[in-house]
């Protein structure tokens, strides 16, 4: 069966957002007065989300004394400087434009609140020609459960069984796969050392974005 639809998951995969993450991080260690921390010892953990980055900067967990304070605190720098350094990977609108002259259509669907995820998506200039999008907030469940996804495939009138998700991490290849969908891995994206995504059970791992399009090719 042909594929009619490539979702995206958004940070690590379409959108190198790492650099505003942690630079909104390292801006929040300076206000409570701790030194910066590396870029590159904070760069994979951004696919893991806001609680994981709060971890590994401040060993902090949710249910501590300091965590909510904390969470609002990042989140608030991280809204002010949403696109500030956050750039398209290489090859992604390449990637795009093949998917069109395919006759493919593509999508969004990320675990980023849609107060975060929408102006971005729109800044990025990639609001107008995805055909659904999907915010960590649309549904009260997130990936890795598969429910967003089915969600997607529903709004964008398409079967689960002629879309493929591409992520960066295993959480989206689970939710992918559950969903009834083909699964690709952007290995480009934030994942780190100690994680072996060969074993994560997708049909194809990326080295770039632009490796989807022969990917597809072979499966029309």
């Amino acid at each position: 069966m042909d594929i009619q639809c490539v979702l995206f998951d958004l940070d690590g995969t379409l959108l190198d957002t790492a650099p505003d993450l942690v630079g909104a991080l390292n801006r929040l260690r300076t206000e409570e007065n701790l030194e910066t921390l590396p870029y590159l010892s904070l760069r994979n953990v951004a696919s893991h989300g806001t609680n994981a980055l709060l971890h590994a900067a401040f060993d902090i967990r949710p249910g501590a004394p300091d965590f909510d304070r904390l969470r609002a605190r990042y989140l608030g720098f991280y809204r002010e400087g949403l696109a500030l350094h956050t750039a398209l990977y290489p090859g992604v609108p390449e990637t795009l434009e093949g998917l069109a002259k395919r006759g493919v259509h593509w999508g969004i669907v990320t675990n980023k609140p849609g107060w975060l995820a929408v102006p971005l998506i729109e800044a990025m200039g990639l609001s107008t020609e995805a055909i659904v999008i999907v915010s960590g907030d649309t549904l009260p469940v997130r990936k890795p459960d598969p429910a967003p996804l089915r969600y997607a495939c529903e709004q964008a009138g398409l079967d689960p069984h002629t879309c493929c998700y591409v992520g960066d991490a295993e959480r989206d290849i689970a939710a992918g796969r559950r969903a009834g969908m083909y699964t690709l891995v952007a290995r480009y994206g934030y994942i780190e050392r100690y994680e072996q995504p060969e074993r994560w059970f997708a049909d194809g791992l990326l080295d770039q974005p632009l490796d989807l399009l022969p990917w597809l090719d072979t499966r029309t």
